[in-house]
């Protein structure tokens, strides 16, 4: 018996030994083409020389130094590359180990804020249904999956949520998404008119939703007119990056590709791309200045906040994406995918949706394509589809409860940026035979 508390304790795992670029191989010698990242981390594979040998260098000089004593060169350097490249107005960045990490320390940096102004009033979060923000109960309040709120509800802040931009469910026939990205606006601001303007700190969003939708991205104007209510009313934007960031939807920073710039931005899993566990949240000027000119701390903090080796890490795993040009990469791999996806998948009678931008792409499945109806919950389509995937050789991420928490399946696929055409053909074909396999004999 392992005495391991794994994730599933009616579950067996192989055991991963080693990784080969896309591929991980486990302790049998069987080899598994990782599609999804694990979870959109590993985006430049699992073996990238450079990258090893940067955590090598940073441990034999300096592995660790706690900040409350003393900042490091990997942590301070590495701010500067983010800062460089990051949305305008973004000037400084606060270093965590994972991404429910990054996404407390952006909601108690909003809080702060507003103490430090002088509004003690603004108090309330308003998220999206359907998003997922951390497993941290701060995080989890957040987020809108229903399914993992449901078992710690009554530990959870109250948080208002309104509508995913979500087209292919919520977009109405013969609606516009110009439209339909006006009417999801209207929709924020009753809810901050229903809570009160005055007592509203922040609206928290993904870019492009990931885990609990699979890949949505945003129609047109839609994220315009959320920092347009947001300005109106005082309210701060924060942007949660931690699956779609990083380069991952073709931009190093998602918002790029919106033409907005958040208040916070949280970072985290392509950051480090898995060699170091590492997250971050990005901060404007203006909340940095409130606190600098205020009391002067952040009341917060983790032991592991910029872990020098986890900040080296990062850092050789960013300027790698740069040096070797993938953002390009990405979206000439995310456009030759997407055409596989509808080449093979395009007509397929349970394939109701093919979405997403970049490697970060999803499709939903549906018992009737016709009216989109969703496979039975009792099915448990999704668990099937992962194991079946695996017996194949490929790594996908499927996740059921897409339409409200229970209703609702789909795939994910978030691959490393360094993929060859071959291996695009290869995950196509994998996911066939697998939905073949699973889906065939309902």
């Amino acid at each position: 018996m392992s005495h391991v508390f794994h994730r599933h304790l009616k579950q067996r795992y192989p055991t991963a030994v080693g990784g080969e670029g896309p591929y991980l191989i486990d302790a049998e010698g069987r080899r598994y083409l990782d599609a999804c990242g694990g979870a959109a981390v590993s985006c430049l594979g699992h073996s990238d020389g450079e990258v090893i040998e940067a955590v090598r260098e940073q441990v034999g000089r300096l592995a660790y130094a706690h900040t409350s004593f003393f900042t490091s060169e990997p942590m301070e350097a590495l701010a500067d590359f983010l800062v460089e490249r990051a949305p305008e107005g973004l000037s400084s960045v606060y270093f965590v180990s994972g991404g429910s990490e990054a996404v407390e320390a952006a909601l108690k940096m909003a809080r702060q804020y507003f103490l430090e102004r002088g509004e003690p009033e603004r108090r309330h979060l308003i998220a999206r249904r359907q998003s997922y923000h951390g497993n941290t109960l701060g995080a989890l309040a957040t987020g809108g999956n229903a399914w993992r709120r449901r078992p710690f509800e009554p530990l959870l802040v109250e948080v208002g949520h309104v509508s995913p931009c979500y087209a292919y469910r919520g977009q109405a026939a013969g609606e516009t998404p110009e439209a339909y990205g006006e009417r999801l606006a209207a929709e924020l601001g009753d809810e901050i008119q229903r809570l009160g303007p005055e007592t509203v700190m922040a609206f928290v969003a993904e870019p492009v939703v990931g885990a609990t939708l699979g890949a949505v991205p945003a129609v047109p104007g839609y994220f315009k007119r959320v920092r347009e209510i947001c300005d109106r009313h005082g309210i701060l934007l924060i942007l949660d990056e931690v699956m779609c960031g990083m380069g991952r939807t073709g931009s190093l920073f998602a918002a790029e590709q919106e033409g907005v710039a958040p208040d916070l931005t949280t970072i985290a899993k392509g950051l480090g791309a898995g060699y170091q566990p590492i997250g971050a949240t990005l901060v404007s000027e203006r909340i940095r200045e409130a606190i600098a000119e205020g009391s002067g701390f952040f009341q917060h903090g983790h032991t592991y906040i910029g872990h020098a080796t986890a900040c080296a890490a990062a850092l050789a795993v960013q300027r790698a994406i740069e040096s070797r040009d993938l953002m390009a990469r990405v979206r000439w791999l995310g456009d030759g995918l997407q055409q596989r996806l509808e080449a093979r998948f395009g007509d397929h009678p349970h394939v109701g949706d093919i979405r997403g931008r970049g490697l970060f792409r999803g499709l939903e499945l549906v018992a009737d394509r016709g009216d989109k109806t969703p496979f039975d919950p009792a099915c448990k389509l999704h668990a099937a589809i992962k194991r079946t995937a695996m017996d194949e050789g490929l790594m996908c991420y499927p996740m059921g409860g897409t339409l409200d928490g229970q209703r609702g399946d789909h795939i994910l696929l978030a691959p490393p940026f360094i993929l060859e055409e071959s291996h695009l053909d290869e995950i196509v074909d994998k996911l066939d035979a697998t939905l073949k396999r699973v889906i065939d004999p309902h």
